[in-house]
């Protein structure tokens, strides 16, 4: 895209009737909405009033379990410093915990097995207690089901996580979010505690037009699970870095790749799939990535689709159910049918890696027919006929080839040369890629018959 993209004044109306519709049939009190590409905000609208006048893309609102995005952008942060591994048992780090077996990875991505809720008083409504009340607090009984065996959210899970990036940092969790994460990406409106002007937290009666003040209090050690106070402006972005953005630091590429990809599914929330503290929604033009919040009084969504880079931002104010969440997608699909992304300019490569150039081509897999090809993305695996497996290879660290998504994801394509050192096949995780179909002579495990193909049976 370009610096000065716009959008269409009738797109623009749309996303406003859809906005209105939804304040008005959801009885919210206040809703704002904001639509980003490439890190910028597109469009906005606010509904509903916050102390006398119509909220705007700067009025604070309670995020909720977006909270639990940033968590879990902090730990992977501690992850890629190697001051621990996704492996590592939660106890080698919390020791106090009567599930310190339960692994870092398994809390990130709800497959811990923990109950969903803090033990105690229903946590959202009442005021947090501190770490050393918490675990005491807390019991075997936590553990519901077996490591890994199923997906079962856990703000409990969560607030674990916090007190882990706080004992590494050796500082406080939201000291260590706020400097690490939200000042780098110029977040100053994500806070802790609601700031001036901000939108209060309402209840609407189901069978009545008429409101209750919600409590907000300080969740103290849940703070992690749902604690902040965001705008449309800054959590525009927060859907910047979920689409890639790479400007701030805060998280490289690789590393936002693993949080977005799914390794388990919320088979209660619809199948949708669950990375490593993002939402993966499964669409037929591609996924939407993200998460959405409630806190009494308050329901938020922020989703993107990284097809489109497009990103969505839906606050409110009353205690209700996921409908901000369905505005978001309505919110994307306008976009991608009335504004769709052009995509990026394609240009040559900068820099010619010889060795990949030397692995284009087709290559057979047996009988299967495949090309590789070149690009800036790396070495493309592509399949020619109707069967294979295709994926996209880079260089780590080390040189080595691995492959990024699909079947071989994390196995290494290895070059196998002659002794003139001419590439003759390819080895992905013992596969054998060879110029012909089974080609004779060739490196094939098992060999190839002498008598070659044939013309009958």
């Amino acid at each position: 895209m370009t610096g000065d993209e716009t959008i269409g004044s009738a797109t623009a109306r749309r996303l406003t009737a859809e906005l209105a519709r939804l304040q008005r049939e959801g009885r919210y009190p206040s809703l704002v909405a904001g639509v980003t590409r490439g890190g910028r905000l597109l469009w906005s609208g606010g509904r509903g009033t916050v102390d006398g006048a119509v909220p705007g893309s700067g009025t604070q609102y309670r995020i909720g379990s977006i909270t639990k995005t940033m968590t879990a952008v902090a730990v992977l942060r501690l992850r890629d410093e190697k001051l621990l591994t996704l492996d590592d048992p939660i106890g080698d780090h919390l020791p106090e915990v009567p599930f310190g077996e339960r692994t870092i990875g398994q809390l990130l991505a709800h497959e811990a097995g923990l109950r969903a809720e803090l033990p105690g008083e229903w946590w959202e409504r009442v005021a947090g207690v501190a770490w050393a009340e918490f675990v005491d607090r807390l019991r075997r009984e936590d553990v519901l089901f077996s490591a890994g065996r199923q997906f079962h959210y856990s703000n409990l899970g969560y607030a674990v996580l916090g007190e882990l990036v706080a004992r590494l940092r050796g500082r406080p969790w939201w000291d260590v979010l706020r400097e690490e994460v939200l000042d780098p990406l110029g977040m100053s409106r994500t806070t802790y505690h609601p700031g001036p002007g901000a939108a209060a937290g309402w209840a609407v009666h189901p069978w009545a037009d008429l409101v209750l003040p919600e409590p907000a209090h300080d969740t103290g050690v849940g703070a992690p699970a749902g604690q902040l106070w965001s705008t449309v402006e800054d959590l525009g972005r927060w859907a910047g870095l979920l689409l890639g953005d790479q400007a701030s630091g805060v998280v490289d590429a690789r590393t936002l790749s693993e949080m977005i990809r799914p390794t388990g599914v919320d088979v209660g929330g619809g199948r949708r799939g669950f990375g490593l503290g993002l939402f993966n929604f499964g669409r037929p033009d591609g996924a939407v990535v993200g998460h959405g919040g409630s806190m009494p009084g308050f329901v938020a969504a922020l989703f993107v689709e990284p097809a489109q880079q497009t990103g969505v931002v839906v606050l409110g104010n009353a205690t209700t159910g996921d409908s901000t969440g369905t505005l978001a997608m309505t919110l994307l699909d306008v976009m991608r049918e009335h504004e769709p992304w052009a995509g990026p300019v394609w240009a040559p490569l900068s820099q010619v890696d010889e060795e990949a150039l030397s692995l284009v081509g087709p290559w057979y897999w047996g009988s299967s027919a495949m090309a590789v090809r070149l690009s800036s993305a790396g070495l493309e695996l592509v399949v020619l006929g109707r069967s294979g497996r295709s994926g996209l290879f880079r260089r780590d660290d080390d040189g080595y080839w691995v492959g990024q998504d699909g079947y071989h994801e994390g196995e290494r394509l290895r070059p196998v040369r002659d002794a003139e050192g001419r590439v003759t096949a390819l080895d992905i995780g013992t596969f054998v890629f060879t110029r012909e179909p089974y080609e004779a002579g060739g490196p094939i495990p098992g060999g190839v018959d002498p008598g070659g193909w044939r013309n009958g049976l």
